[in-house]
């Protein structure tokens, strides 16, 4: 089998950026562990995704935001962080930098499917030229100087004149290009699972940083939250080995009774907490895009937004490189994607390590200086207003 371009990995990122080629003339495939069915009505994963404007505008060119239900999207107004038991927070209010809110709460199961089905549908409108090879994975890759060859789990080869990663931070592709990744393991696990609670939370998130643990709160339409607590995986093993009343209990006492009784809603979904950050975003007629290239800590909430920019850049690299009759994969536009997606993120992925190390310390002085730097920052309203410029990304 031949095509232009090979993507491994039909995840949000792997499909957006079919989406964004779409209608370029180029052949695309794209290689999925899953079934279609799988893809066509992904699974509930836990994971309320922090949209910023900057990607709801992404969303929106690719045909894609108004395919998501809006009732299942909730504001991000403002937020907070605190640290230990202090009722004082650091806040982050959206109308620093003129907008009515940070960003939107998403489900990801919901923009994975209206993804999926945006594909689709310039697949039959004839806009686009999009594969699916389903229920597969790439065993090996052969690589040549004009086309690598895919070696494929069901025996087909694909040959492909530019091949894109966006298999996961633990990506096997990157591994087979021969690309290094550094990867950080915080020894830490965290727990999504959604929560009805009595009091309101005025649609403004958490992030707290207490003694041993890390709680957020992902306010979402109603009294619901999505809750996430990061503790070392055994912790998280024996509070799931109980059942839903004292887990419900054992939330209310770990948020210290601020929302009033809370009631576990749905199943909790566990996720190991690891950054990976790759050596090189590309290679001769290869490419990084979404975790493959970087993998954030979520204290942030940035990475599913990193990765929607990844392709973004990478797709207009190469339709600026076409619109100038360059070829495919050419070297020079293949680089610029990587010194722009490396510009935005280094920094913010050492910085994100750093303050993840800072507040998962429980030593004393490391608790102090939390502290002091919360109320340092709550009185400077420059930054503040940086920070929420970042957060929305407006």
């Amino acid at each position: 089998m031949q095509t232009d371009i090979a993507i491994i990995g039909a995840g949000p990122v792997g499909l957006a950026f079919a989406q964004a080629m779409q209608g370029s003339g180029y052949t695309v495939t794209l290689v999925e562990r899953q079934p279609l069915a799988a893809l066509a009505a992904p699974a509930y994963d836990g994971r309320e995704i922090a949209l910023t404007h900057a990607s709801r505008r992404i969303l929106q060119e690719l045909g894609v935001w108004d395919r998501i239900d809006a009732t299942q999207i909730s504001a991000l107004r403002d937020a907070q962080i605190f640290n230990g038991p202090s009722l004082f927070a650091l806040r982050i209010d959206a109308q620093l930098v003129g907008v009515d809110q940070l960003g939107y709460f998403v489900p990801n199961h919901l923009i994975r499917k209206a993804l999926f089905e945006a594909v689709q549908q310039g697949r039959e409108q004839g806009r686009g030229d999009v594969h699916i090879l389903s229920e597969s994975s790439v065993k090996s890759i052969a690589t040549g100087t004009h086309q690598h060859t895919l070696h494929l789990s069901d025996g087909r080869h694909l040959s492909a004149r530019l091949v894109v990663a966006a298999d996961s931070r633990y990506s096997e592709t990157r591994r087979m290009m021969g690309i290094g990744a550094a990867m950080h393991d915080f020894g830490r696990s965290m727990m999504v699972c959604r929560f009805a609670h009595e009091k309101p939370h005025e649609h403004i998130s958490w992030q707290w940083f207490d003694i041993d643990q890390t709680l957020a709160l992902l306010p979402l339409n109603g009294l619901r939250s999505n809750v996430v607590l990061t503790l070392p995986p055994h912790a998280l093993q024996a509070l799931l080995a109980q059942d839903d009343a004292a887990i419900s209990a054992d939330i209310t006492r770990r948020f210290a009774h601020r929302l009033g009784a809370m009631q576990k809603e749905g199943p909790p979904h566990i996720y190991p907490m690891v950054g990976v950050y790759a050596r090189r975003f590309v290679g001769p007629r290869y490419a990084l895009i979404g975790d493959a290239a970087v993998g954030m800590h979520p204290i942030t909430a940035h990475g599913f937004n990193f990765g929607l920019q990844s392709q973004h850049r990478l797709a207009t690299q190469l339709w600026t490189a076409k619109r100038r009759n360059h070829p495919l994969g050419d070297e020079a536009f293949l680089l610029a994607y990587e010194r722009q997606h490396r510009l935005a993120t280094w920094p913010l992925y050492q910085a994100t390590n750093g303050i993840a190390q800072l507040y998962g310390d429980t030593r004393l002085p490391a608790r102090l200086l939390r502290d002091g730097a919360l109320r340092m920052a709550q009185a400077m309203q420059p930054l503040r207003k940086a920070l929420a410029r970042h957060l929305t990304q407006a």
